[in-house]
């Protein structure tokens, strides 16, 4: 009966209108009978000012029912720019999606619901899963489009500053401070920095590199993005539709430079952030910054950590690693495989660092080892690799981040899972390949894949763009850390008497936890506020991530580029709804807030 389009839309349309007329109603009765008894409601800010999901539907109703007395949300409607309502499957079930429309007290939101027929109760089209998500600020507006700056301060004064002179003005925080302070000028701090810039919060980068994307550029030789061009856009300044599919390294760096002076956004390079500590009753930070050899405090009312997962290498205790003659470097300082040419590597780790290294090295003339040191998730990088991104080959990039932002945790692990099965199919002749010599794969915990890997680990999986083949052909050797019983001058000495001679060992062995760069740059009490960063935690949603946290005026950003241009904006509109009073500070629910 729902097979028209016309008649999904009126589905849709009605479903909606009776939610609203439900929320306003004097008890749950109502709005009982609008979902499904296994259903899904994610709010990303718009009634609860954080990201949070809620799984059943009497904990929905509960938790809706408070939230919407605050938040008043109304004007519930299918939205006309968007996708229309139409039958799709997710996470393996079939249902009606929407995409709609709503204004709250303070802003307005765009949402997603999915309905599917109630088995229990004559098949009636009921919410399986439900995404309320705000999208801006009343009187805040971004500054785009018909409200665009018209630049008045400068294109009808002939004797004041031009364009040019205002920029270096406010890039020199001569007379001022910032009100956010971004450390790390990758992919988070640009995409935070641009936020807030159209939000109008005076926000200043810094970043230790000498140049920006150096953070892209100083990386090894043969770099390529491992994701799709159409996944990767930066927010507001799409990358010209003529790029590669899979973009180069340098000319993302590059980018990153255009990006920069094209948002107009304020960025200190060769600045190191030194300590930083939060003064309650001011409700701001003194930090203290070394530029070029000078040294700069500041009082920004909130500092952003955008260095991504990867912070401080690791570098594990390695047997007899010390005595070791050659050169060790880790992979965050590995360049070019060019200088190892007739010389022997070996590479500990079979991330993907550790896997394009090696292929690096080999390419470049080098006899290479690669050491496993744990199981790890093998794919295809066409098509394995790029099934978790099929949504953006289609549609736009708006609805296909509104889709990713409303699929609740529990369905989103049912959805890699299949996914992860369509992978290990297509890829079956690689997987039997890397078994035959040996290779300990996995696929995640409960076969989820390589992106739920990332997303609870940072790493831990490999895109094979070339390395499982010359593994699989023994052109690059394989051997496991665990038999490996200590390093000497010349190399790896096995358990078996072998020596694995080697000129050049590199550690592909990630990175620390996140909270150790938090303790090294603002004392154990802050990191101790703070608690775990990244990885799933309770409520179903990354641990301090793009949301306010235990300690007031501190956010955490990161992940590829397209978590960071969704992310962004959670995190920017908090900070701008706190700078106009429209937000606490402190979260509730914290030792301070409580106190």
């Amino acid at each position: 009966m729902l097979d028209k389009t016309s008649d999904i839309a009126i589905s849709a349309e009605s479903w909606l209108a009776e939610f609203e007329a439900a929320l306003a109603g004097p008890d749950d009765g109502a709005l009982r009978k609008l979902f499904q008894p296994d259903s899904y409601w994610r709010d990303a800010l718009a009634l609860s000012w954080t990201l949070q999901t809620v799984n059943g539907r009497d904990d929905i109703l509960k938790t809706l029912m408070a939230q919407a007395t605050g938040a008043a949300p109304s004007g519930f409607a299918i939205d006309p720019e968007r996708a229309g309502p139409r039958k799709v499957m997710r996470a393996g079930t079939g249902c009606i999606e929407a995409i709609f429309k709503f204004e709250t007290r303070l802003g307005r939101g765009d949402g997603i619901i999915r309905l599917i027929p109630d088995a229990g109760d004559g098949n009636r089209l009921k919410a399986w899963t439900l995404l309320t998500a705000l999208q801006e600020l009343k009187g805040f507006e971004e500054q785009l489009g018909t409200s665009r700056p018209r630049g008045n301060a400068y294109s009808r004064d002939f004797r004041g500053p031009n364009w040019l002179d205002l920029r270096k003005a406010a890039s020199d925080y001569a007379d001022r401070d910032p009100a956010v302070l971004v450390i790390g000028g990758g992919q988070s701090g640009l995409c935070i920095a641009a936020r807030l810039k159209q939000l109008n919060v005076d926000t200043l980068i810094v970043d230790r590199m000498q140049r920006i994307g150096d953070n892209w550029r100083k990386r090894y030789h043969a770099l390529t993005l491992h994701n799709q061009v159409q996944v990767n856009h930066l927010p507001y300044m799409l990358f010209p539709p003529s790029w590669p599919t899979y973009i180069p390294k340098d000319k993302l760096a590059n980018w990153f430079e255009s990006y920069v002076d094209g948002m107009e956004l304020n960025f200190w390079t060769e600045t190191e952030f030194e300590s930083g500590s939060y003064d309650e009753k001011e409700g701001r930070w003194t930090v203290t910054l070394r530029r070029k050899g000078e040294k700069r405090v500041m009082h920004p009312r909130h500092v952003v950590l955008a260095t991504g997962v990867s912070g401080i290498p690791n570098i594990p205790d390695i047997p007899g690693l010390k005595s070791f003659a050659g050169k060790v470097v880790h992979s965050s300082r590995y360049d070019d495989g060019e200088n190892w040419k007739g010389k022997r590597a070996i590479v500990i780790g079979t991330g993907n660092s550790g896997h394009d290294i090696a292929q690096d090295l080999y390419s470049s003339g080098a006899a290479v080892t690669l050491v496993q040191r744990s199981s790890t998730l093998v794919v295809s990088i066409e098509p394995s690799a790029q099934l978790v991104y099929l949504p953006y080959n289609e549609g736009t990039l708006d609805d296909n981040d509104l889709i990713a932002v409303s699929i609740p945790l529990k369905l989103a692990r049912r959805s890699h899972a299949l996914t992860c099965e369509k992978s290990k199919a297509l890829d079956t002749e690689l997987l039997d390949g890397l078994r035959k010599i040996g290779f300990k794969l996995d696929f995640g915990e409960d076969n989820t894949g390589w992106q739920f890997k990332y997303l609870t680990r940072g790493g831990g999986y490999y895109f094979n763009v070339g390395c499982s083949d010359l593994l699989i052909k023994r052109e690059i050797a394989l051997k496991q850390f665990a038999d490996i019983e200590t390093f000497t001058a010349k190399g790896a000495r096995m358990k078996s008497g072998e020596i694995v001679p080697a000129d050049l060992i590199v550690l592909a062995t990630g990175y620390r936890p996140q909270e150790e760069l938090v303790q090294k740059l603002f004392g154990v009490g802050v990191a101790n506020r703070v608690g775990r960063i990244w990885g799933f935690g309770e409520n179903q949603e990354l641990r301090n991530m793009y949301v306010r946290t235990g300690q007031p005026g501190l956010w955490f950003i990161a992940g590829g580029l397209a978590q960071c241009r969704i992310g962004s904006k959670q995190l920017a509109l908090q900070i701008k709804a706190i700078e106009e009073g429209l937000l606490p500070r402190i979260q509730a629910g914290t030792p301070e807030a409580v106190a």
